[in-house]
């Protein structure tokens, strides 16, 4: 069978003029289905039952045609293409073929403009065409290379206010910023750096834009003594505030200004007062 959207080794079974017909070499002598590889593609010296390894889409008349070229992506597979123009059913996104590839309004997450990169899946669509989407989720690989504590980057392609931020690690594996960890100013087609924070069963990543707690705690202290100072050495909360003044203040969670705050306390850079914390 003669699959659209994917590499597939077929084999050479007629010699015409403007190229060569392959077929499907486990269909038997009779080769029902049959898919034209362009006179220019042919490599110099083919024969008839050669095999070749090409890649099928549809050319600008509809029609299936094979290419010995390397698109950026197959079927169910995701890649950052470049949005060409808009129209009026959505964005053709350009990629190594001729045919621009149709991001449908429908399909796409957020409004795109010319010239923007956006991370889409390929599929197939009702009418047999190659089709983008950035519902890119279940498109996502599980089977990561990383680990706990490893770094990695990442690209935003959605932002959900129950779950967090959504991040398509190295473009390919399955990540997501949990909603309790502070990001700023975010927006999807963003680029992060991060940290595993955890490899779920399934093999999903919950990342972190922040260190490891003994780490992150000396920069949050250090990030509290830097307020201190451009408030005037007083600040006019200390760590037993409401959590949702902490994080507008500081962009910390409740726990991590407490944790801030006591290494300061021990240290003997500070005082905790009952309105407040003051620099020694």
């Amino acid at each position: 069978m003669i699959e659209l959207g994917k590499r597939q080794e077929l084999v050479i079974v007629k010699k015409v003029e403007f190229g060569v017909y392959l077929a499907d070499p486990e269909e038997g002598a009779d080769y029902k289905e049959k898919v034209l590889l362009p006179g220019k593609e042919v490599p110099f010296g083919a024969v008839v039952g050669q095999r070749m390894e090409v890649y099928i889409y549809r050319d600008s008349r509809d029609r299936m045609i094979a290419t010995v070229r390397q698109p950026e992506f197959s079927v169910g597979e995701v890649a950052v293409l470049k949005v060409k123009e808009v129209g009026k059913i959505g964005a053709f996104l350009g990629w190594t073929l001729e045919k621009d590839l149709l991001l449908p309004f429908k399909e796409q997450t957020r409004k795109v403009e010319p010239e923007e990169e956006c991370l889409v899946a390929l599929y197939i669509d009702k009418s047999s065409r190659l089709c983008t989407t950035m519902k890119v989720y279940h498109y996502l690989q599980t089977d990561s290379p990383y680990k706990k504590d490893d770094r990695v980057v990442g690209r935003v392609y959605e932002i959900s206010e129950n779950y967090g931020v959504f991040v398509a690690v190295d473009d390919r594996y399955c990540g997501l910023i949990p909603k309790r960890e502070p990001v700023e100013d975010l927006v999807p087609g963003d680029l992060v750096n991060a940290r595993v924070a955890e490899v779920l069963g399934d093999g999903k990543l919950t990342l972190s834009l922040r260190e490891k707690a003994y780490i992150q705690m000396g920069r949050d202290a250090d990030k509290v003594m830097e307020m201190l100072s451009k408030a005037g050495g007083k600040l006019p909360f200390n760590d037993k505030a409401a959590p949702e003044l902490i994080r507008e203040k500081t962009g910390m969670s409740k726990n991590e200004f407490k944790r801030a705050v006591g290494s300061l306390y021990k240290q003997r850079l500070i005082v905790i007062e009952p309105d407040g914390i003051k620099k020694v």
